[in-house]
This record gives C-alpha cells, structure tokens and sequence, in this order.
C-alpha cells in the first residue's frame, strides 16, 4: 500500500535470552541449502511469467476490443502498445528482483499506465491516425487490471516469503549492535530475524542475542571466516554490518570479499534510517559512491493532489456520514449534560493555532479538572493521556475507543486546517514544551489520522510517538497515506491504545 520503508507497529521479540559465548567454527563458505538461499530467488523465478501474463493481459484484450470496434490495424496496434507497455514496466524497474523493504506495489501501476497512454498518444500523431483513441483507451484498461493484479499478487508473494527467509547476524561495535538490534526487534512487518550478533571489541552489549563470537579491535586476517563461523552456526544468511571506527572502509571492503567468496550477503546499515528508501539515490562520482537524498515533498503535484484527495474525502464522509454523525450527537446530548461539540485551540501547521472540533467525551468541566490530575499522567511527554480517566463519560469511552469522536473534523479537513493523513494536533501549551526537533512535526498539517494511530496509539511512548511523526514529515506521498488510511481501518476495529 505504498508504506516500504515505513515504520510498522511494535511486537515482541521471539529472540532467544541470554548470550552464547562458544568460539565459531572456522568455515570456508555458507551452506547452500534453505539457510542460504536468497530471498530473491523465488521471485525471479516468477518474473518470465510475469511478463507474460502482464503482456498477454494487455495485448489480447486490447486486439479483441480494437478488432470488436472495426478499427483498421488492430493486430500491430495491440502489438505496439504490448511492445511499449512491457518497455516501459522494465524501464521503471517493475520487473526488477525486489530488495528487502521493498516490496512491489499495484500503487504504482497507474503511473505506468498514464506513460502507456502518452506515449502511444506520441506515437499516434506521428505514425498512424487511423485508430480512434477512445477506443484505445478502452481496449487498454484490462491491461491496467491485470498490471495492478500481478503487482498485488507479487506483494502478497513477497509479504509471506519476507518474514521467514531474511535471517540476520549483525556485526559491529556494540553501541551501533545495540541499537540495530533494538530497531529490528521493535518493530514487525520488515522480514527480518535477528539471530546472532558479532561484536567488534570486548564491550558488552545490552540487547539480549547470542554472541557465538568476537572480532578483534584492529582489522585482522579471520574476520571473513569469523563471521562466516557465526552465520553457519545460527543458520544466518544475512550479515549486516554497522560501521564505525573500528569497521573502517578498507576493513569492510576486505570482509565482503571473504563473506561474498562465503554465499553470505551483506548489507551495511546506512546512518539515514529515518530516510524512506524511495528518497535515496544512489550515484557513482569519481569512484565514489554517493547516496543522494531527496528532499521531503513540499511543492508540486503531490503536495496539490493531497489537498485535493483530503476536500473531496471531508465532503463524501460529511455526506455520506451525515444521518450517522446527527444519531451520535443526539445521543451525546441526552446522556450527559453539556454541548455536543468540544472546540478546542490546538497548534497546526507553521505551529498556526485553529479551532479542532470532537464529538464531546468528557463531562462539560473537563478542562478545569485537569490540573488536579497533572500528577495521573501515564504520558512520558508533554503529552497527557489517562487510561482510567474519570473525566471521560459512559458513551464517551466507547466512541473514544471506536475513534468516532474524531469525525467532526473532517470539518476541519475541509477548512483546510487539518488532513486526512498527519501527525496529530498537539496543545498549546504541549508546543510551548517542544525541542527543536519535536517542533519539526509542525512542518506538514496535523491529520485524522496517521503513523501514531495505526502504530499503538497511546499505548506508544513520547519518543515514539515522535519519531513515528518526524518520518512521515519526511518521508509522506499521496501513496502512503493511502496505506495509512486503508490501516486505520484495521487499527480502529482493534481499538488498542485508544482511551
């Protein structure tokens, strides 16, 4: 759903405790069974057939449509618009074997297929005028269908291959180690098992993994086979190295040689974690390899088409919901005393002030008994948050925990305040609190919904809960929030962290 990359709910670790301490066996090279298998096998296996059955998607039905119309060459027209569509999916990299955390996407085959069009469009004003381009269009929809049916087939392929396949050594100093280790046994959904861990020197590691092993401070002639002897004994068919100064250039260059001689894949854990890779480009200047970093969406047409997509998504819900959202405040009327509606002044984009509207929850004094609770807060920020808070009413728990609460604002939405998809709105007087980096999840508009909601939403700590914000100011597309939305779903029918 256009989330590579993204930040996904946390989970228990199924790693084993405690820290094993027996030297590895010295081996030449990785066993080439199932524990070293690359997890793009399976997938090039599929692309032949992929390409066929993209191929014969468009092709067949567009000459069966174009010859059902009498256009004159339908046969070379379905062929030349087969020719361009398979060209153009190889040239965007559709066929590509994908890496990890980069799944395919039937998100990006409408982009494809608008290229299709244009470029036929091209070809039609040169070449041949003969063919009606309505009837074009029509005969190449089924096309775009079976283009997006294999992207999801080979998501869905990769999504139940990814979380088995991708078992992870991580070598490195121990504080790089730590929190390697911490990340990818915090978050689910990214297909990768920590198994072991290799650390460089003799500091100790905080993070609960096995260490079959050491290597040694200063670069030394068995760092290949060392780490080799870790990956065979933990069936390990990934290493991921964290650099630092002990793992210098020349040292990492001398170890993928030995581990690449080995069967065993590397990665190096790059320092531009919070950067989606879509936003990264690699380069090679002057022998050097450089990534460079795209810079986070500000202006141009997604920026204009998110506004767009959050106009017409206030008006169809305010439409739609209408009957729904008159039942809810009828039934916030009778059961407490107070208004239907709680306005309340919170911070919005460019740290803006602007008036959020919630269906009420609390009892109608809420604001002046909270400082009696100050000391209650569960929140470990300038965020307050109760689970047992005795302001809220009967009904209101039950719409906080449903989030029906929150469908006032898509008034906000269609004001322009707010978004469908964003961080959530912070206080006043939170914002008076921010550092310089938590004032950044004010550079995009708080949004109805967003990474906290469908991550654990209260149940989140404050530091995750911003790092969670500051990824997706970085790092939203039109496409991510997409995903985000179709997530929400799942995250409110849960309910967890919502009080």
């Amino acid at each position: 759903m256009g989330l590579a990359g993204a930040p996904r709910p946390r989970t228990s670790s199924g790693l084993p405790s405690g820290r094993g301490s027996r030297h590895p066996r010295r081996v030449s090279a990785m066993p080439r069974g199932r524990a070293a298998r690359s997890v793009g096998a399976g997938g090039g296996r599929l692309l032949p057939l992929v390409v066929c059955v993209e191929a014969a998607g468009l092709g067949l039905p567009a000459w069966l449509v174009l010859r059902a119309g009498g256009q004159p060459g339908a046969l070379a027209g379905a062929l030349a618009a087969t020719a361009v569509w398979c060209g153009v999916r190889a040239a965007r990299g559709r066929y590509a074997l994908r890496i990890p955390g980069r799944p395919p996407g039937a998100l990006t085959t409408p982009g494809d297929w608008l290229l299709l069009i244009g470029v036929l469009a091209v070809l039609w004003t040169v070449i041949d005028r003969s063919i009606d381009p309505a009837a074009a269009v029509v005969a190449l929809i089924p096309g775009l269908l079976t283009a997006a049916g294999t992207s999801w087939a080979r998501g869905v392929h990769w999504s139940g291959r990814r979380r088995t396949v991708r078992r992870v050594l991580v070598v490195g100093e121990a504080e790089g180690v730590d929190r390697a280790v911490g990340l990818l046994t915090s978050r689910a959904g990214h297909g990768h098992l920590v198994v072991a861990a290799l650390p460089v020197g003799t500091a100790p590691l905080t993070c609960e993994v096995p260490v079959p092993g050491r290597l040694a401070p200063e670069p030394a002639g068995d760092d290949a086979s060392t780490v080799l002897g870790a990956a065979f004994a933990h069936e390990a068919n990934l290493a991921l190295v964290v650099p630092g100064p002990r793992l210098t250039e020349d040292r990492l260059r001398r170890l993928s040689w030995g581990l690449h001689d080995g069967g065993l894949e590397l990665s190096v854990l790059s320092h531009l974690s919070e950067t989606a890779a879509d936003r990264v480009r690699p380069s090679s200047v002057a022998g050097l390899t450089l990534l460079h970093i795209v810079p986070p969406r500000r202006r141009g047409l997604q920026p204009v088409l998110k506004a767009a997509v959050d106009r017409a998504g206030a008006v169809c819900g305010l439409t739609a919901l209408a009957p729904f959202l008159l039942l809810i405040a009828a039934a916030v009327r009778l059961t407490s005393k107070g208004p239907v509606f709680h306005r309340q002044i919170r911070q919005g984009r460019h740290n803006r002030p602007f008036v959020m509207w919630k269906f009420r929850t609390m009892v109608a004094d809420a604001e002046q008994r909270k400082a009696r609770l100050t000391a209650a807060n569960e929140n470990d920020g300038p965020m307050f948050k109760m689970r047992r808070d005795p302001r809220v009413t009967r009904l209101g728990r039950l719409l906080r925990r449903s989030s029906l609460d929150e469908l006032p604002q898509l008034i906000n939405v269609l004001k322009g305040d707010m978004s469908l998809v964003g961080p959530r709105p912070p206080l006043p007087d939170e914002v008076s609190r921010y550092d310089e980096r938590e004032l950044r999840r004010l550079a995009v508009k708080p949004g109805l919904t967003g990474l906290w909601q469908v991550s654990g939403r209260s149940d989140l700590s404050w530091q995750e809960t911003v790092s969670l914000d500051l990824w997706y100011v970085d790092n939203w597309s039109v496409a991510t929030d997409m995903g985000l939305m179709a997530r929400t779903l799942r995250a409110v029918t849960d309910g967890r962290g919502a009080y």
